[in-house]
């Protein structure tokens, strides 16, 4: 009997296909009625289209509606999120990316962490973040 269930998996090579790479890795991961759910972008998960070039508002909306497709997949929902990671490319997109986050978090009240880093894994993005949640054990 499995003791995690994968969520979309996908191939790096298929994903990333201007750099040498062959992971198989997946969007999230349900192990123990816990979701984790892998860095989210601007990017739809769907056509694999970037979105929101140049917005790291617009990036964080469209992370943040992978976040709640992911997790609704799984079988939680973003009520059920219990920690946020967010990472931005510039500290001056914290205030635009944290008042959209805010709008999808209303009354929830995840812990957070946030980083400032260099860079993500395409120059287009700006934003990335990954979430954890639970699935109650009513809704298993």
């Amino acid at each position: 009997m499995p003791t995690h269930t994968r969520i979309r998996p996908f191939n790096t090579r298929d994903t990333y296909p201007e750099q040498d790479l062959d992971n198989d890795l997946c969007q999230a991961v349900v192990a123990r009625g816990t979701v984790y759910v892998r860095g989210q972008i601007g990017q739809d998960l769907d056509t694999s289209e970037s979105v929101g070039i140049g917005d790291a508002a617009a990036q964080a909306e469209q992370a943040m509606a992978n976040i709640d497709m992911l997790l609704r997949e799984a079988g939680s929902r973003m009520e059920h999120l219990v920690k946020l990671t967010v990472y931005l490319v510039d500290p001056r997109y914290r205030e635009a990316v944290y008042r959209t986050i805010g709008r999808w978090t209303k009354g929830v009240h995840p812990i957070s962490t946030g980083l400032v880093v260099s860079a993500l894994a395409r120059p287009e993005w700006l934003v990335e973040v990954d979430a954890i949640a639970v699935i109650p054990e009513d809704e298993r």
